[in-house]
């Protein structure tokens, strides 16, 4: 071979390579595209029926995104940030369209502390009007741990949310009669339904559906069987996937794969009989927040699956279901920031929010 066609077959060896990895690149850069940007703490948001975006910011701000514009709503509760405390989750009544009603929850207190309230209101000029506290945790805690706290309807339209152990873990998750670390059942309007699992116990919160959680931040209504599922933190380990039964003990802190912080043992016990096993768990932890079933075509290769955040380790874990249960991850989105919620859209994409950063959609691949 003469000298000109080596150098030849070098140059076009280069360029080949070159082209590769710029074909690569763009095709990792057209993973996701940008859709609300700079937010701080995009902890909850959900779509209205014309596609406009209500987000909450932990630090207290309700965002309307619409048009392509941030509008900051106005008449807010009091919000007392604390800690993990703040303004969270956000959800649309089932029948928005007709009757206008907003859910949200946020950490409520004074100077004795604070803890997790819920409340409806509906949107008016943005503005919230019409506020109606249905739930409040107590006691106020000067403790900045462990608030939960998501919101879900179930197809029956009863609704649901998660409040935190809030830091007291030998006290509230396997105690009736306390606050924390507790699934709850409410009507639309904050009544309590009759047949809830503990609404005739005397002493105990009659709210309860399901006690012996640490920490759930995420919960959602599987589309395809009706479920409720959370996925809740440990501590070091024992982060949790379960599906909530109603009257369930789901162990916390009895049984847990998680150790203390310093490295010791709270427990000897990942199962107790009686109480309910995690569907999945994650040793070490992830930090789980946010997450949605994708029952969208715009994804057929993910339909029927599970997305979960994390906040520790900077992406979405993507959960391959077979028989109810997780068999498989994949990890996507990888090292945008802390993965705080996720929602599917009215358009049937993915939607990510993501700290620090803001929303993004999930493009197919």
């Amino acid at each position: 071979m003469s000298a000109f066609k080596k150098i030849f077959v070098v140059v076009l060896v280069s360029l080949l390579c070159v082209s590769f990895l710029t074909l690569k690149k763009n095709t990792k850069q057209k993973e996701y595209e940008s859709v609300v940007s700079d937010l701080s703490i995009p902890w909850g948001f959900t779509f209205l029926p014309d596609n406009s975006i209500l987000i909450t910011e932990k630090e207290g701000v309700l965002i309307h995104f619409k048009n392509g514009k941030k509008h900051q709503i106005a008449g807010l509760p009091k919000i007392k940030v604390l800690g993990q405390g703040g303004f969270m989750d956000i959800e649309l009544h089932p029948n928005y369209k007709e009757n206008g009603w907003i859910y949200f929850s946020y950490s409520s207190g004074n100077s004795k502390g604070a803890n997790t309230t819920l409340m409806r209101a509906r949107l008016q000029n943005n503005r919230l009007i019409n506020q109606e506290v249905l739930y409040k945790a107590t006691p106020n805690t000067r403790r900045g741990q462990h608030f939960g706290s998501r919101i879900a309807f179930d197809k029956k339209g009863y609704l649901f949310f998660s409040i935190g152990d809030r830091g007291k873990r030998d006290v509230n998750p396997q105690d009736l009669t306390k606050d924390g670390g507790k699934i709850y059942r409410l009507h639309d309007d904050g009544k309590i339904p009759t047949d809830n699992p503990f609404a005739n116990r005397k002493g105990a919160k009659k709210a309860i559906y399901s006690y012996g959680h640490r920490n759930p931040q995420g919960m959602e209504i599987n589309p395809f069987t009706g479920e409720i599922w959370t996925h809740e933190h440990g501590p070091r380990g024992g982060d949790e996937v379960n599906i909530i039964r109603k009257g369930k003990n789901y162990g916390w802190p009895k049984a847990s794969f998680g150790i203390n912080y310093s490295g010791t043992k709270f427990t000897d016990k990942t199962s107790i009989s009686g109480m309910q096993d995690p569907l999945y768990h994650w040793t070490p932890s992830i930090a789980p927040s946010g997450m949605a079933f994708v029952n969208s075509d715009r994804y057929p290769r993910m339909k029927g699956n599970l997305l979960v955040g994390s906040l520790k380790f900077r992406y979405v874990s993507h959960c391959t279901l077979k028989g109810g249960k997780i068999v498989k991850e994949e990890k996507i989105l990888q090292g945008l920031g802390r993965v705080r919620s996720i929602e599917q859209g009215n358009d049937g994409f993915i939607y990510v929010g993501i700290e620090q950063l803001g929303i993004v959609k999930l493009l197919p691949n």
